[in-house]
Parts: structure tokens; C-alpha cells; sequence
């Protein structure tokens, strides 16, 4: 039963300290013993904390990593998007620019264009001109 208990809690390291102390022989062996054993449970505990980091580590530059690929799949995205959007709107802005630049020109010539009625109406018929434009109004407000 102790034999158990020693060889589950000590294994390997046991083995290998009376290993030492049979090839050193100290002539106090039982401290050699300890501080051997000391030594070893201190060296193990660094090993272990070292692969934990490492490990820990190893985790955070593939998560990086990751990341890094989904930014970079999503800016190409991203661009592509804008570039199928460009491709689309160019025409309309341009169709839509033009579409003002007109209205812009009907607008201005408006007023030249009764103007010039004016000027070519006989004497006597200006009355009837002003008065068709506010028979369109009232046509247009009514039906």
C-alpha cells in the first residue's frame, strides 16, 4: 500500500533521486534527499508554467490570426461592395446631373420665353395672354 502511494505521488522522480544519492553518497543523505527533491518539484513547476505560457501563447497568435484572415475577407468585401456600388450609381449620378442641369434650363428660360411673348404680342392682345396662363392654373388646381 505505501509502495502505491509512493510510486502515484513521486513516480519517476523518486527513483531517479536514490538513483543520485547512491552515486553521490553524501554524508548526509536523507537532507541531500530533500534538497533534491526540492529542486526537482521546482524545476517541474517552472517546466509546467513554461508550457502553459507557451501553449497560452500558441492560442493568442491563432486567434490573432483569425482575426487578421476576417478583417482582411472583410475589407475585400467591403470592396467589392463599394466597387459593385460605383459601377451602379455612375449612370444615375450622371443621369441625375443632366436631369438638373435641364429643369435648371427650363427653369431660367421660363421667364425669356414670356418675355418674348410679351414683345410679340400685338397691341391690343396682352390682355388674352396673361389671361391664359391663369386659365391653365386654375384648370390644373381644379381637375
Amino acid at each position: 500500500m505505501e509502495t502505491d502511494y509512493l510510486k502515484r505521488c513521486f513516480g519517476n522522480c523518486l527513483a531517479q533521486a536514490l538513483a543520485e544519492v547512491g552515486k553521490v553518497r553524501p554524508s548526509d543523505p536523507i537532507e541531500y534527499l530533500a534538497h533534491w527533491l526540492y529542486h526537482y518539484r521546482k524545476i517541474t513547476k517552472a517546466k509546467e508554467k513554461h508550457t502553459q505560457e507557451k501553449t497560452q501563447l500558441k492560442e493568442e497568435y491563432d486567434d490573432n490570426l483569425e482575426e487578421t484572415k476576417m478583417t482582411e475577407i472583410l475589407k475585400q468585401e467591403e470592396y467589392e461592395i463599394q466597387q459593385k456600388y460605383e459601377k451602379c450609381h455612375k449612370p444615375l449620378i450622371s443621369v441625375a446631373s443632366s436631369t438638373k442641369k435641364t429643369i435648371f434650363k427650363q427653369e431660367n428660360t421660363k421667364p425669356l420665353e414670356k418675355e418674348a411673348l410679351k414683345q410679340e404680342s400685338l397691341p391690343g392682345t396682352s390682355n388674352v395672354l396673361s389671361e391664359i396662363p391663369q386659365q391653365f392654373s386654375s384648370f390644373d388646381s381644379s381637375g
